[in-house]
């Protein structure tokens, strides 16, 4: 993997682009997108250089978009359901999810203390960069870019996502219908203490079915729950 700082601006670009199947016709709204405002200011650019306008912007489309499909998809819904199926769409750790599995953190610029701290892989960074880009989508090329750009990297397997954002919830329904013992173990911890990567296992009847690495023990847990639940539904226990 390239890293942020071995790039150049038009390998960043360029390489974002082949991600997202997109390519700007203004390019610095993209560079602007991914200017996380730690970075802006170690830099002394202006504030209006980092990417919490197009935040602004995006969350707005997004809200339209999602808004949109959830409208279609639930004719007999009442609007107070509807909200809150918006809001799991939305929400900070589902948009952060979406932003990991297009590689988003790789891209961003931030500031050195913030990028030794872990910033990259935080779920508050990533998820606002995320809107920042959808933001910069549509101001580049309409709200039918936009529009194809969230169904793509937001919008498609939502339910898959939200799955995995509930997790540890739903993999302790499971057990507690199969009267099964469920534990999370730390099985190692490494890296400094701004910087640590956690692996953790999931134990059912002190077994252990899997493990997965997080940046903390919370992250951890829920990518092995999510590990777990996909492994017993598989085997129909």
């Amino acid at each position: 993997m390239i890293g942020a700082y071995a790039m150049n601006k038009e390998e960043r670009i360029e390489k974002f682009e082949r991600k997202i199947c997109y390519q700007f016709q203004n390019p610095e709204i993209l560079v602007t997108a991914l200017t996380h405002s730690s970075y802006s200011n170690e830099k002394k650019l202006h504030k209006y250089e980092c990417n919490e306008r197009l935040e602004f912007l995006g969350d707005a489309v997004l809200e339209l978009i999602s808004s949109g499909k959830i409208f279609r998809e639930n004719p007999k819904k009442p609007e107070g359901d509807l909200t809150r199926i918006r809001a799991s769409y939305v929400c900070e750790p589902t948009l952060a999810l979406c932003a990991r599995e297009i590689g988003l953190g790789e891209f961003i610029l931030l500031g050195r203390g913030e990028d030794m701290t872990g910033g990259r892989d935080r779920d508050s960074i990533l998820s606002d960069a995320m809107e920042a880009t959808i933001g910069a989508v549509y101001l580049d090329g309409g709200f039918s870019c936009a529009e194809k750009y969230v169904e793509e990297f937001v919008l498609k397997d939502i339910e898959k996502k939200k799955l995995f954002y509930d997790s540890k919830t739903y993999l302790q329904e499971i057990v507690q219908r199969e009267h099964i013992d469920l534990k999370y173990v730390l099985l190692q911890e490494n890296g400094p203490d701004h910087n640590k990567t956690f692996l953790v296992g999931v134990f059912i009847n002190e077994e252990q079915l899997t493990c997965a690495t997080g940046r903390t023990k919370k992250k951890a847990e829920q990518a092995a729950a999510y590990q777990a639940i996909l492994l017993l539904e598989d085997k129909k226990l």
